[in-house]
């Protein structure tokens, strides 16, 4: 049985939002064909993704190459599909589809501008993910990154007001201005101290290079804030600033696609650049370390002083993708394990929360945390959702973010790190400090006047229209059936680290 199969649809499954695009344009003034475009390409994606999920699970990886050099240069572009992709891959389809729906209620019920190139933006930037998951080589990888952070500035900028302009251009400051300034370089010194060679292998790249801890440390420090959409500080400033974009955006692109780029393309960096064998021997991960323990302190100390919901949600995100980075930095097979695990959890906890504050929104008008108090009893099913995805976050059961959060937890005390443990444990209860307020809020306190609200079009009983209440109902359920079948996470995630 052939361990690698050569097929198409990793080309596919990226093209398929990408080719649907400029159908979405061209049903700019028919919304029902427009948003159909949508969804049938998400469901073209999430199958293409699905029809290779079982070659992955036999241990298999599916390559393709699209071109393999430009001017007589050998630099080609890549798929391959492994463990790591293909969890990345099903996060994102998955979730573009329940995202999609859920953007059709907010877009419609706060009767949002241009909507047409909000629709086919978001297409273009989904196309970019899966290229980045898939992608086979640190070039592939490189431009796919650079295609999602152009694709999705649009989005950010969205209202196209004093604030969507000064936050769109805070985001690409960072992300292109350190993609440039250190991932860039770093691809290059790659491709020449390996003789052209860039594809990722289970040993790493750079494994058998002479590569000395100093030129380690340089290299792992360029690549890791290099891709700054992992939101390590100083380089976070992007995202808190970036939620100025309408909260299907801030859902979809900053609890799943954009930053959950940042982090895989970390991951990729320590297992198929440098390898894990190569960075203990060099000694140089520690330092990366020590900046995301740093990193999920000080966000999750900063979260609590947020009176902006979504604000605040941006914070609590940056400390963990930093819990994420944190993870595979340790070096040990279950941290490492639970880092690709992470991804997944955080995202569907992480999305939940987004959707309830689009959806308080839509239905009232309010995006502060101080005036939240009482609305359990009018948004029931919003709030109780909001509730699950703080418990998935904060990692408490039932729900996924628990056996994540294990995993990563046992990771450190397997790599006798107890001050980084402590990190993980401190940071939870700190995750409890900014969310249980906003619940105990919302179910114990009285209602405040509700005169002043400026709701969109509401549903029943006060909640958000019900194509805002259906996605965070299922984004919700899914963080708890989680915790109940982790299988097909396990299984992915531990491909890539051979289950230990």
């Amino acid at each position: 049985m052939p361990t690698v199969i050569h097929s198409s649809l990793p080309l596919w499954a990226c093209l398929a939002s990408l080719l649907a695009a400029p159908v979405i344009v061209l049903f700019g003034r028919e919304p029902t064909l427009r948003e159909a475009t949508t969804f049938a390409a998400g469901l073209l994606k999430f199958g293409l993704v699905l029809a290779m999920l079982p070659w992955v699970l036999d241990g298999r990886t599916v390559e393709y190459t699209l071109i393999e050099g430009i001017g007589g240069i050998h630099a080609p572009i890549r798929f391959r599909v492994d463990g790591l992709g293909m969890l990345f891959a099903l996060v994102a389809s998955s979730l573009w589809i329940v995202t999609s729906l859920y953007a059709v209620g907010y877009m419609r019920g706060l009767h949002e501008h241009s909507q047409t190139r909000f629709f086919a933006f978001f297409a273009i930037s989904l196309s970019a993910t899966l290229g980045v998951a898939f992608a086979g080589n640190l070039l592939t990888l490189y431009l796919f990154y650079e295609m999602l952070s152009l694709s999705t500035w649009p989005l950010v900028t969205h209202h196209q007001d004093k604030e969507a302009r000064s936050g769109g251009r805070t985001y690409l400051a960072y992300l292109v201005g350190t993609s440039i300034g250190f991932a860039l370089p770093a691809l290059i010194y790659t491709w020449v101290k390996t003789g052209g060679e860039i594809s990722f292998g289970p040993e790493g790249i750079l494994a058998s290079t002479d590569i000395g801890p100093a030129q380690g440390m340089i290299l792992l420090l360029a690549f890791v804030f290099g891709f700054s959409k992992a939101g390590l500080m100083p380089f976070h400033s992007w995202l808190p600033a970036a939620m100025v974009a309408p909260t299907p955006v801030s859902a979809l692109l900053h609890a799943v696609a954009v930053v959950k780029v940042g982090v895989f393309c970390v991951i990729r960096v320590f297992t198929g650049v440098f390898g894990v064998d190569l960075l203990s021997r060099l000694g140089v991960a520690t330092v990366i370390s020590w900046i995301a323990g740093f990193t999920v302190l000080a966000s999750s100390l900063i979260a609590m002083s947020q009176d902006n919901l979504k604000r605040r949600l941006a914070f609590s995100t940056i400390g963990q993708l930093a819990y994420i980075v944190l993870g595979v930095s340790l070096l040990s097979g279950h941290a490492v394990q639970g880092s690709m695990m992470h991804i997944a959890m955080h995202a569907f906890g992480k999305i939940t929360l987004f959707f309830c504050a689009g959806a308080i929104f839509v239905a009232t008008g309010r995006k502060y945390v101080s005036q939240l108090d009482g609305l359990g009893r009018r948004m029931p099913v919003t709030m109780a959702a909001f509730a699950i995805g703080a418990l998935s976050v904060t990692g408490l059961p039932p729900t996924g973010g628990l056996l994540s959060k294990f995993y990563l937890v046992w990771g450190a005390a397997e790599a006798h790190q107890p001050a980084l443990l402590a990190v993980y444990l401190i940071s939870s209860v700190l995750n409890g400090v900014y969310f249980f307020p906003i619940i105990h809020r919302a179910f114990f306190r009285p209602p405040i006047d509700a005169g002043e609200d400026t709701p969109g079009t509401g549903c029943c009983a006060g909640e958000a229209p019900l194509a805002c209440v259906v996605p965070l109902s299922i984004t919700a359920v899914a963080s708890v059936l989680l915790f109940f079948f982790p299988g097909l996470l396990y299984d992915l995630s531990a491909l890539m680290t051979g289950g230990k």
